[in-house]
């Protein structure tokens, strides 16, 4: 794999303002109505592909493969919330980030994440193969 430019430094960014649906009780995660960490990692997720995607040779794509967060600070619901993850090493195929994200007010939850990058058809290929063994 050939990802040329990917390297540390380059950072990428996803937001989303807080609705009903992103709140713990919607997604099984709490009762309380505010950003549900779930989701806060699904935006840490979307941060970090976007830092690392656009470098990738076409037919290659990179999957989460560790996340170590802190959701310090709840969020209620109207509030915009933006995540923030930066390439912090490029070892081989292995992409490590550091991540933020903060609401209009304050950081809300901090990290790190890892990220593998695969080639997408051998990828499917080992699936499809695991998925043939299933036995019901």
């Amino acid at each position: 794999m050939e990802a040329s430019g990917l390297k540390a430094g380059l950072k990428g960014e996803a937001t989303l303002v807080v609705a009903d649906e992103h709140t713990a009780p919607r997604v099984g995660s709490g009762q309380i109505h505010v950003l549900a960490t779930p989701v806060m990692i699904n935006l840490f997720e979307a941060a970090a592909l976007a830092a690392a995607e656009k470098y990738l040779p076409e037919g290659y794509q990179s999957l989460g493969t560790a996340l170590n967060v802190r959701h310090i600070a709840a969020t209620p619901v109207g509030m915009r919330v933006t995540a923030t993850a930066e390439v912090v090493k490029v070892d081989g195929r292995n992409l490590a980030f550091r991540l933020e994200a903060r609401d209009e007010a304050e950081l809300i939850g901090d990290g790190t994440h890892e990220r593998v990058v695969v080639n997408v058809a051998r990828f499917d290929a080992r699936v499809q193969a695991k998925a043939g063994g299933i036995k019901t």
